[in-house]
Order: structure tokens, then sequence, then C-alpha cells
């Protein structure tokens, strides 16, 4: 799997909007945990800003294993 890490730009996540009709297929995107345990009334809503780095599951179905080669 491909770690992937948010782009920083002075300090600050760089965000864009994509159109939609750029969108090819859905990524399933793991975090990469670090040492401290994730609480328990953690809401996975808070998953992207939460976390510096994911894992990139290309397996997750046939089309992203055909995509991603």
């Amino acid at each position: 799997m491909w770690v992937v890490h948010p782009d920083v730009v002075r300090g600050k996540q760089e965000r864009s909007v994509v159109h939609l009709e750029s969108i090819l297929h859905a990524a399933h995107l793991i975090p990469v945990f670090g040492t401290h345990m994730v609480p328990p009334d953690f809401h996975f809503t808070f998953s992207l800003d939460a976390f510096d780095a994911y894992y990139v599951n290309k397996y997750i179905d046939h089309h992203a294993n055909e995509i991603a080669f």
C-alpha cells in the first residue's frame, strides 16, 4: 500500500475544490496511527483532520486494483 500525506503550504493544509466529473473512483484511506490510542468516542468525520498520513488501499476491490496499475 502507498502512504499519502496532505499538502502543507506555510504550515497550513492546502485545500482545493475538485469538480465531480473529474473523480474517477473513490479511494479507501486507512489512517497511519501513531503511538497513542484513538479515544473511544472519536467520530469518523474528523479522520481527515486528525491524522497526518494515510495508507491507500489499492486492493479494496478489483476496480481500484486495475486503476492503480
